[in-house]
């Protein structure tokens, strides 16, 4: 019943990003030292959640919308140019460190919303 809510969806969606990147995040930082190796990274999760979104579904109702928003976008291979050590290495550890900060702000910001509608609920239901 409550997998079903928009909200939820969107909680869950943005946790399960936030698991993937933190993934990509820490095999760069476990390469950081491999020649040759080139950093990964996930789309920002607006970009994803937004392009998985069907937004032709036939809706009766303007409320309505019914579609699955999970995130199966996988790491993608990140160049900057210039940003590659001699030996063709391209993991800057510090922004490595700054991309784990973000993720774990994305994490918190997942759960806060996933808390502050499970509240909400049960205020609904009287169980405040």
């Amino acid at each position: 019943m409550f997998e079903n809510l928009e909200i939820m969806q969107m909680a869950r969606a943005m946790a399960t990003h936030a698991s993937a990147r933190q993934n990509a995040v820490a095999q760069n930082i476990a390469n950081a030292d491999t020649p040759g190796y080139a950093a990964r990274d996930l789309p920002a999760f607006a970009e994803i959640y937004r392009s998985e979104a069907t937004p032709d579904l036939r809706a009766t109702r303007a409320g309505h919308i019914g579609a699955d928003h999970s995130v199966t976008t996988g790491p993608q291979t990140r160049i900057e140019p210039g940003a590659t050590s001699p030996d063709g290495n391209a993991v800057s550890l510090e922004e490595e460190m700054v991309k784990s900060v973000e993720v774990k702000r994305q994490h918190d910001l997942a759960l806060a919303i996933y808390r502050s509608s499970m509240t909400v609920l049960r205020t609904s239901l009287g169980r405040g």
